[in-house]
């Protein structure tokens, strides 16, 4: 969907400025930038990118130096989390405008999810487009977490479980229009029922975010969580594999007018 998404954004531009905010290694990153460089051949690229993990950005870096069919294209490189970037934004008051900013499942670990969109919207030429990504509220991840979030993070009592729900009603209240498409996928967690399979005791820490998950929980919390994911409401199986459903929703604003 993404060539159509931004089928007019680099029409009369010398250039196409994209933001990537918590990229991660940059796979995603570098899909929608062949896409791009596809639609745009002999177009400037630039692409900055905004990412707090050093591990994770040096890996992006040696994606990007070994990439050639990208260019002309020229990678800015900040080891930042995304209100770091904002500050050292305002403090330099750049008045550079963007037109693609994306924001891939990274809205989770943000302060105030709000705020941090309206800051990247407001970086949007008039035409330009910013893409949110997170797991909608029916997602089997979500369940998961809904239902023993108190026993996963006994510290915590605040959780919000952010999803796509919270995103749309807090611009639905503000106004702001947007547009959304539904992503189906589905994630093998087969070997998380294999005792002692390495692979799956990795999956289980990944899903509850506990590190040690199957050697440090209590069996019987153990043993309700490991029923649930394979449950009908969180997961299907098909040819003798269990799939968790990880529904996902991308949000597309536009540029403030």
């Amino acid at each position: 969907m993404f060539p159509d998404i931004v089928d007019s954004i680099g029409n009369g531009k010398p250039q196409i400025n994209v933001i990537g905010v918590g990229s991660g290694e940059g796979i995603n990153d570098m899909k929608m930038l062949s896409q791009l460089r596809r639609k745009y051949p002999g177009l400037l690229l630039e692409n900055e990118v905004v990412e707090p993990s050093k591990r994770q950005i040096n890996k992006f870096r040696e994606k990007a130096a070994n990439t050639s069919d990208l260019d002309p294209i020229k990678f800015i490189w900040n080891q930042m989390t995304a209100a770091e970037f904002e500050k050292q934004w305002r403090q330099r008051k750049i008045n550079k405008k963007v037109d693609i900013v994306h924001m891939f499942h990274m809205l989770y670990y943000v302060e105030d999810p709000g705020a941090t969109i309206n800051f990247f919207q407001s970086l949007l030429n008039k035409n330009g487009k910013l893409l949110i990504s997170l797991v909608t509220n029916e997602s089997g991840w979500m369940i998961l977490w809904r239902t023993f979030h108190r026993e996963l993070r006994p510290q915590k009592t605040d959780v919000s479980f952010l999803n796509t729900a919270h995103i749309k009603k807090l611009l639905d209240e503000r106004g702001v229009s947007y547009q959304t498409y539904n992503l189906l996928p589905e994630f093998d967690i087969t070997a998380c029922f294999t005792v002692g399979d390495e692979a799956g005791e990795l999956l289980l820490d990944f899903l509850t975010e506990t590190v040690n998950f199957s050697k440090t929980a209590p069996p019987e919390l153990k043993h309700r969580v490991l029923k649930l994911l394979r449950d009908n409401q969180c997961s299907v199986e098909r040819d003798g594999k269990v799939l968790l459903s990880i529904e996902q929703e991308i949000i597309i604003l536009e540029g403030l007018s």
